[in-house]
């Protein structure tokens, strides 16, 4: 949902809070303003400074101070701490609705044109003033520049090949526009990992031939040990990878750590724009620390106490063995509802290379019978307790594009029926173990191939291999490393894949239902069909199949539509779509997420949706407001 920007949203609650008292010096920059060495805070904040709301039954304001830990499985989870932290240019509320937050305000019109204003007065985390400059920057010397991005600006800016013209109105004021309409630009600005429109040129600068002398250059080019300038910018310019803690940020939380490292320290922005109703700047926590350990023995970590905050790593079947001990470490432990279309998700891979199996996988019988000799109800009681809801891939209850028909067509255990589709498609032969055999005589021994070792997808596995036995389909499994998995199916030498479902089962109509279009390499079902309209037909293979066009089609009416009930419409087309056809094969949805917690962190929802876009994680509920009570 998106809300009715060309208006200000929070400047008056801003305002009025601003109004009635100074703001409040945090103690941990005290020292630091005594000695001079940095501004005090009316200084150092916006001259409108977002205001957080903090209105649900479970926030309060709070006081500042403390450490926040959380462990993570590698160096490069870096970046997820920039995912938690979620200041953006507009953000999602926890009602999934779209409003400022680094930005003051937008300015929105016909879906073509929109016009960004930023808050005067702000900086970037060292101080610098945060102007449009900073886009200006991003989009000519960086974005625009073919040796820094050698394919162009990313092509989530693009509407039919159109990229914006990018106009700089004011220091404070910045104009995009496109000739259509574009649906994706502030639903992409929130999400968990947009593509970052701005960058801090006072910083970068150093690093471009535009602007640092060649000698100069050269010798940092040197210095740092890489090949060429753009490689050095590269290496300096993701604000999103939160990885060089010399990159000034707008980010709650400032990295302080040099990788590598097995500990990541990140400390609170002292010019970071929000601020809570009392005055306070936020963030409340002064740093926020992430440990590396091996993500096998995080749950036990966990479980001991080493964690503050935790979802990563953590799966439904810990969650036993995390409130055993949560009470005498004082944890807590929650189950928050998951995002996701379904727990776990089969994915036939319609352009694999061999020919009997792409024409068995194209054949929507197959597809169908397979879905219907699945006990979804056995897998949700056996590995779930019964706390999950069996369910095709597909939109959760939670959103208002959900029809109880998208999560049941297809889906009910029936033996019967499952082989009536399997012997109408043709495969109705069978060798003297009753395996059905392929048309070339080739016995049915489908291979299921995963990323990593999972125990849960092994579990779900081993529960849908006995009834797919029971309809003449024997089923294999090979795990491997997961870029190993990625590459096999994106090559076209998978036959089906086994991951989690839809990433986002929580759409409005105003988010773009992409994920269930063929568009993306990274849709295990179509890979080449994705990677054909990534690359504009240089690579992969043109759709070809009338009923996944039709998927496409709806997408561009999706597009181009202008208002809620034309999206709706468009939406809905795409969801019966996917429940007709199966083009994946779901198995449980809605399994609870486990969410530890010490029991003095406060503002934390006792329920929530972990989900990673739209949701940010925990970015949803703004870790910004997060603080410790005394113990």
């Amino acid at each position: 949902m998106l809300v009715p920007f060309g208006r200000t949203l929070g400047l008056m609650a801003a305002l009025v809070a601003l109004s009635a008292f100074r703001p409040v010096e945090t103690p941990y920059f005290q020292q630091q303003v005594s000695a001079g060495t940095l501004p005090p805070v009316e200084q150092r904040l916006p001259e409108t400074p977002s205001v957080a709301r903090m209105n649900r039954p479970w926030q309060s304001v709070g006081k500042p101070g403390g450490d926040l830990t959380t462990i993570m499985a590698r160096v490069r989870d870096t970046r997820v701490i920039y995912v938690y932290s979620y200041a953006r240019l507009v953000a999602l509320t926890p009602d999934l609705v779209i409003e400022p937050d680094i930005l003051e305000k937008v300015e929105v019109e016909d879906e073509k044109v929109f016009t960004l204003r930023l808050r005067k007065g702000h900086r970037w985390s060292d101080g610098h003033p945060f102007t449009a400059e900073d886009f200006r920057y991003w989009w000519e010397d960086m974005a625009s520049n073919d040796k820094r991005y050698p394919v162009g600006p990313p092509v989530e800016l693009a509407v039919d090949g159109e990229f914006p013209a990018v106009t700089i109105i004011d220091e404070t004021t910045v104009r995009y526009a496109w000739t259509k309409p574009n649906p994706f630009f502030l639903p992409m600005l929130a999400g968990a990992k947009p593509v970052e429109i701005y960058a801090p040129a006072h910083y970068l600068k150093q690093f471009h031939p535009r602007y640092t002398d060649a000698a100069t250059l050269k010798a940092r080019v040197e210095e740092a040990k890489q090949k060429s300038w753009q490689q050095l910018h590269n290496r300096k310019d993701d604000l999103t990878e939160f990885n060089n803690p010399d990159l000034p940020t707008l980010q709650p939380w400032v990295p302080t750590t040099q990788m590598p490292s097995e500990r990541f320290v990140f400390v609170r922005n002292p010019y970071y724009h929000r601020v809570d109703r009392e005055g306070r700047q936020l963030p409340y926590i002064d740093r926020f620390i992430m440990t590396v350990a091996d993500a096998k023995i995080i749950p036990a970590k966990v479980g001991a106490g080493e964690s503050d905050l935790q979802a990563r790593y953590l799966r439904f079947d810990n969650y036993t063995f995390l409130k055993d001990g949560a009470k005498r470490n004082g944890l807590e432990v929650r189950l928050w509802k998951t995002g996701i279309g379904s727990q776990i998700a089969f994915f036939p891979n319609l352009n694999v290379n061999d020919p009997v199996w792409r024409a068995l996988n194209r054949d929507v019988r197959y597809r169908r019978a397979l879905s219907l000799a699945i006990d979804r109800e056995e897998i949700n009681q056996s590995i779930y307790y019964g706390l999950g809801a069996p369910s095709n891939n597909t939109v959760l209850p939670e959103t208002p594009l959900w029809k109880p028909d998208y999560q049941s067509r297809f889906a009910k255990f029936d033996l019967k029926q499952a082989n009536r589709l399997l012997d109408e498609a043709g495969l109705n032969k069978r060798d003297g173990n009753g395996t059905r055999l392929l048309p070339d005589g080739r016995p049915l021994e489908l291979v299921i191939e995963t990323a990593g070792d999972s125990t849960e997808e092994t579990d779900v596995i081993q529960l849908i291999a006995q009834n797919w036995r029971k309809v003449g389909i024997q089923v294999f499994s090979r795990p491997s490393q997961l870029e190993v998995f990625r590459n096999r199916i994106f090559a076209g030498e998978t036959v089906m894949a086994v991951s989690r479902g839809l990433d986002n089962a929580v759409p409005t109509a105003a988010m773009s239902p992409g994920e269930l279009v063929p568009l993306n390499q990274i849709n295990y079902q179509w890979p080449k069909w994705g990677q054909y309209y990534q690359t504009k037909g240089k690579d992969g293979e043109p759709v070809d199949m009338a009923e996944a066009k039709a998927l496409l089609d709806s997408f561009d009416i999706w597009k181009a539509a202008v208002g809620m009930e034309k999206e709706k419409a468009a939406w809905h087309a795409i969801l019966a779509n996917h429940a007709e056809h199966v083009w994946t094969i779901g198995t449980v949805a809605a399994v609870p997420q486990p969410v530890v917690v010490r029991s003095t962190l406060k503002n934390v929802p006792p329920d929530g949706l972990y989900n990673y876009d739209p949701g940010a994680h925990f970015g949803l509920y703004r870790p910004d407001c997060f603080w410790f009570a005394e113990k």
